[in-house]
């Protein structure tokens, strides 16, 4: 149940970050749940392999270059899913700065 709940707030995100950043764009409900599931799926399996190639300039950028590894993940799942678009890295490092905030605060009222 906890997972479905993460997913909805994915999505509520995605469909907020449409409406506020220009250059994202989010087709509806479904494209932003499936958006939601192929996020989480890319930062299970695929982030804990760039954050291991890219230590070195994590560690040298105190961390900051995490903004661009989700960023990149971002433009990354915009690239294959139709509905869903991304136009340009500011525009993905912007939006996934704002998803990343309001999965954060929204999850932190989720009880274990």
């Amino acid at each position: 149940m906890k997972i479905i709940t993460r997913i909805l707030i994915t999505a509520f995100a995605l469909l907020l970050v449409s409406h506020i950043v220009p250059g994202i764009t989010v087709d509806g409900l479904f494209v932003a749940v499936i958006t939601a599931l192929v996020l989480g799926l890319l930062n299970i399996f695929v982030k804990p392999i760039l954050v291991l190639l890219t230590l070195p300039i994590t560690i040298l950028t105190l961390g900051l270059f995490m903004f661009v590894i989700n960023a990149l993940l971002l433009l990354f799942a915009a690239s294959f899913i139709e509905g869903f678009a991304v136009k340009g890295f500011v525009s993905a490092l912007l939006g996934s700065c704002i998803i990343s905030i309001i999965s954060a605060v929204a999850n932190s009222y989720l009880t274990e």
